[in-house]
Order: structure tokens, then sequence, then C-alpha cells
């Protein structure tokens, strides 16, 4: 089971900032930490349109801005070791798998907008690192596609994931985890762009075995990814009731047990009790019992069983009947 705080570049380009969101994310829960790699000249033209969500910088620019060297990579990596998370980050090129290797990076996380980019695919695969794949704008046959890629190389998990930001729950999509476990026989996780903790929570319950959530210090800070990201109090709220969830998963009951609440069925259960005053030889009916606390007596459920019956002796007003009270 995983949690994932996605940084991404909410860092905005400071390397300060990098290292304060992983202190942050390991405190509110996260196990793992994860970052984008992104070598603008390697993935995009400079002409390349930004989403509609973030349209403040060009997109080749923000790249630029906000990337990292490979000493500060490696500073990263680092800091999430001595945190006791894993380091994860997204490569959006194979320049950028080749930077990420020299951190002997433990799995890679592939985006929405990689699913089609085989190469890239390929070049990971190579790895044989434990992969997750992203599914958020891929149709079936091309998440089929992907999935037959990855294979090849480590162990995959493929995230259901709607590129809306935010999400709306109409679009969350709960019902293509099942799918996908079906279709694929691999585990299955959620990445998730709504604003609450509904979707995650939810996807948990439904065998989602990883949950990748976007992390900020605050939607107010500037970026593509922070106004649609969780802060710390919060996402330390989801971790804290993703663990519990998943611990119920992990512990199924049998209710064809129930031992352990021996105890509890005689404080709360209901015994059979005389009505009222009862005379030695009555034949018992239902008008002359009731049913009272404590459950240590003949069960209520029994009651039929000690209709027709006599009594052998003079019993008062609510007396806990016994086996040995009666006759037939």
């Amino acid at each position: 089971m995983r949690i994932i705080a996605e940084i991404g570049s909410v860092h905005d380009g400071s390397f300060g900032n990098a290292l304060h969101l992983i202190d942050a994310a390991a405190s509110a829960g996260a196990d793992t930490v994860k970052f984008q790699t992104h070598i603008a000249e390697a993935e995009t033209l400079t002409d390349a349109p930004s989403p509609s969500y973030f349209k403040a910088e060009k997109r080749v620019d923000y790249f630029k801005r906000t990337g990292f060297s490979l000493d500060q990579w490696k500073s990263l990596s680092e800091r999430a070791r001595e945190n006791k998370v894993t380091f994860l980050s997204s490569p959006f090129s194979i320049e950028a798998v080749e930077l990420l290797e020299k951190l002997n990076m433990a799995a890679y996380k592939i985006p929405s907008g990689e699913v089609s980019n085989l190469p890239l695919l390929e070049k990971i695969a190579a790895t044989k690192k434990p992969v997750l794949l992203s599914s958020g704008m891929s149709a079936w046959n091309e998440l089929d596609r992907a999935v037959s890629v990855l294979k090849k190389g480590g162990p995959l998990t493929i995230l259901q994931c709607s590129s809306v930001y935010p999400c709306p729950p109409e679009k969350v999509g709960l019902n293509v985890l099942e799918e996908m476990k079906n279709r694929y026989q691999i585990p299955v996780g959620f990445s998730d762009h709504t604003l609450g903790i509904a979707a995650p929570l939810a996807a948990a319950s439904l065998g989602a075995t990883v949950i990748e959530k976007h992390f900020t210090f605050s939607r107010s800070m500037y970026g593509s990814d922070a106004k649609h990201s969780m802060e710390p109090q919060e996402f330390l709220q989801m971790s804290t009731a993703l663990k519990e969830i998943w611990r119920m998963l992990e512990n199924p009951v049998d209710k064809s047990n129930v031992e352990s609440y021996i105890e509890m069925k005689k404080i709360f259960e209901k015994s059979i009790v005389t009505a009222s005053q009862l005379s030695a030889g009555t034949v018992l009916e239902n008008h002359h019992l009731a049913f009272k606390k404590p459950g240590d007596g003949i069960n209520a459920a029994d009651y039929s069983k000690v209709i027709g019956k006599k009594i052998k002796r003079d019993l008062p007003s609510d007396y806990k009947l016994r086996e040995e009270d009666l006759t037939l």
C-alpha cells in the first residue's frame, strides 16, 4: 500500500521549497514523494501551448525555470531517504530517464500524457524497475498497448486517473478500477485530481493499493498545480484515513465466529423472564413471558421452546428462567 504526495513542480523552481515539501509530505503521512523531471529542450517545442488552467507563462519557459541540476536531484533524493520516504520523479523524456537512472530510482511513474510515448515506455521497461502507469487521458486501446510494452519490464501497477483540473465527482471513474483489475490482472491504484478526500478513500475501499494526491504548502502558491493540490493538514487527514481503510481490508471479519463478543452478548442481549408471579404447574404461554437483560439465561430467541412447558415451582415476577425450572 502506498500513499504518494505528488509534489510535481509546485516548488516553482525553489530548491529550498522542494526540500521542505519533502519534509512536510513525510509529516503528513506520505510514504512516497514524487516530483516531475522536465528537460525542456528534450520534451517540448518552444511554441507548445499551455493548459487552460495555467497560462501565466510559456510552457517551455516554465520547464526551464523550474528544473533542477543533477546534484540538486541527488540532494532531493537524499532528503527523502532521511525522511524515510521513497523518492520518485516522473520523466517526460528519454533524457529525463537517463538523468534519473543516475539517482538509482526505485521505481518510475508514467504520467498520463506519456502513455502514447512508446519510446519512453520502452526505455523505462528496459530498467526492469516497478512502474506506475497513469491512465488520465487514454482510451482502452492506448492503455492496452502501453501495458503490453511495460509488462516486459518490472512489476506494473495501473492507476485510474481523470485528467481534469479540478476533477468533479461525476468524472472520477471509480468504476474503472474494477474494469482495470479484470482487464489486466495487475494491481490498480488511483491518481486523484479532486479537491477533497472522498474520492481517494472510496478508491481505496474498492481495491486501489496506491493513492496519489497533489501536495502543496498552500493552494495560494504560484504554479500550474498548486490550486488543485492538497495542503498538509488535509493530506494528513486523508493519509490517516487511508491507512485505516487498508487495515480494515487486510483484516476481514468472520461473522460466523462471535467468540470475542461473548461477554458483550451477555450484557446486551435478552433472557426469558417471568412477566408476573407464576404458580407451580403453570403451562407457559406467551403472556407469561418477558424478555430482559442480561443475556446469560435462556436466550429470547428460544422462547418457542419454552412455550407449552410447565414450571416446577412457584416463581416470582422478573425471574430469569432456567432449564431446570421447566418440565414437559
